[in-house]
């Protein structure tokens, strides 16, 4: 799982930061996250590309949609023909369609809308599912998390073979997929051979929000958390009245969440050039805070791996 922070700012972007997106990529599927002003250009310049299936809009405030339009006539000018899904908040299909056809024209393939609720499934795959979760920023507005369905125990072939004297073959799929198989005049059930489920991974987002119980609740044991850390502690009192949270809050969610890793997005123009006061104060908090950049990859590693979050800035 890698995640590419497309734009990092908050409402009013910089020389440094382009408005709110990112790009998560897991298993060949590239999901996209929000959709700022120049997200196509990001695209372009960090290396994605766009064979983008779903969009997932967190609220319709112009730093997280204005992106849409140049995007899905790009996609067309590139000839795009496979259907894309944009997932937005419920009540909000008409606004997105008016973005849809901002240019004049309609794009030449399929483009689906659909509306989400906190506690919807916005997308259901078979190893994974998308879900919408509340947060507190205005009255259309939805997180997401991604969260990966347990996998398989590990396959003990060595035990297999020196213990049940089974051979390399089509009875090791079977014992791996959950059935016992006939060897050798005894039955060998999968879990003599089969360890327990392991966990998948658990990737949330908020786009912006205050810090909520719900938010603690959908990042509950998240292997990463991009949590709205638009300001610092001296404007804790802006980011109460505008709805957003400081980089201390957001660093207390990930805390209480028991989240592995934070990283802090939607950075307030006010911050350009003295960012780091940001994670400093963040890390205060919670040890395994990040300052998100623009063009910032991360490598989400598996729970029970040895391998730890690569976290990869880009050069210059």
């Amino acid at each position: 799982m890698k995640v590419t922070f497309l734009g990092t700012s908050g409402a009013v972007p910089t020389t440094q930061r382009s408005t709110s997106a990112l790009l998560l990529e897991r298993e060949g599927d590239r999901l996209l996250f929000d959709c700022g002003e120049g997200t196509q250009r990001q695209m372009m310049r960090y290396g994605t590309g766009f064979d983008v299936e779903h969009i997932f809009l967190t609220h319709m405030h112009g730093d997280h949609t204005l992106g849409l339009p140049g995007l899905t006539q790009t996609l067309a000018f590139n000839d795009r023909e496979q259907p894309l899904a944009v997932h937005a908040p419920a009540g909000t299909r008409s606004q997105v369609e008016q973005l849809l056809a901002a240019t004049g024209t309609r794009p030449s393939y399929p483009v689906r809308v659909g509306q989400v609720e906190p506690g919807d499934v916005a997308l259901d795959r078979e190893e994974y599912q998308v879900r919408a979760f509340a947060v507190d920023h205005d009255t259309r507005a939805v997180g997401y998390a991604l969260v990966e369905r347990e996998r398989k125990g590990r396959f003990d072939r060595e035990r297999a073979e020196e213990e049940f004297g089974i051979p390399p073959g089509p009875k090791y799929s079977t014992l791996h997929g959950g059935d016992p198989v006939e060897h050798e005049g005894r039955t060998v059930q999968p879990e003599a051979v089969v360890g327990p489920p392991r966990p998948g991974r658990r990737f949330v987002y908020t786009g912006d929000t205050r810090p909520t119980d719900a938010t603690v609740a959908a990042a509950e044991d998240a292997d990463l958390l991009v949590h709205d850390g638009s300001f610092g502690d001296e404007h804790r009192d802006r980011a109460r009245k505008t709805g957003h949270s400081t980089a201390r809050e957001a660093a207390s969610v990930a805390r209480e969440a028991g989240a592995s890793a934070l990283a802090l997005m939607h950075i307030s123009s006010r911050y350009a050039g003295r960012a780091d006061q940001l994670v400093t104060e963040a890390q205060e908090a919670f040890e395994g805070s990040l300052l998100a950049c623009d063009g910032m990859q991360v490598e989400v590693p598996f729970p029970d791996s040895d391998e730890s979050l690569t976290v990869r800035r880009p050069q210059g």
